[in-house]
């Protein structure tokens, strides 16, 4: 699966603030939604997912994504991609990467399977704080995993 087919530099934003997860949350939504990969509904799935069990999933990164009862939001796979140099509070610990996800049928499953294994490696999840470009960020999610 080739990530750069669910991630374009449109879905890409850099240098955030944010308060809260909530507003983390909504605004990784806002971009699947402003480039047609969901329906407005599917924000409200993805907070619902996060307060079932927390999107956060270690190394500075948090993988907003909606519901199983939210499918019918989505519209096409697709991917935002948040950075957040000061970090954003997700529970006890800092998010600096956000990634929202959004998958048709068993591609959300691929999906969150590649960012994990991507993130899994620290210097990976440096990598994408610092980055300068949206397209190193691109690159980054797009190398080939084991």
């Amino acid at each position: 699966m080739a990530t750069q087919t669910f991630l374009t530099e449109e879905t890409i934003q850099m240098n955030r603030k944010f308060e809260t997860e909530a507003e983390a949350i909504n605004a990784s939504g806002r971009l699947l939604v402003d480039n047609g990969f969901v329906k407005p509904a599917y924000i409200e799935s993805m907070q619902e997912r996060h307060a079932m069990s927390s999107v956060y999933i270690g190394n500075g990164v948090a993988i907003p994504h909606g519901t199983d009862s939210a499918k019918g939001e989505v519209l096409k796979s697709g991917l935002s991609i948040m950075q957040v140099p000061e970090g954003v509070p997700f529970g006890g610990e800092s998010a600096k990467i956000i990634i929202g996800i959004a998958g048709v049928g068993d591609e959300h499953l691929e999906l969150l399977s590649r960012i994990a294994i991507i993130c899994s490696d620290e210097d990976n999840v440096e990598r994408l704080v610092a980055a300068t470009t949206k397209r190193e960020i691109i690159e980054l999610l797009s190398q080939e995993v084991a």
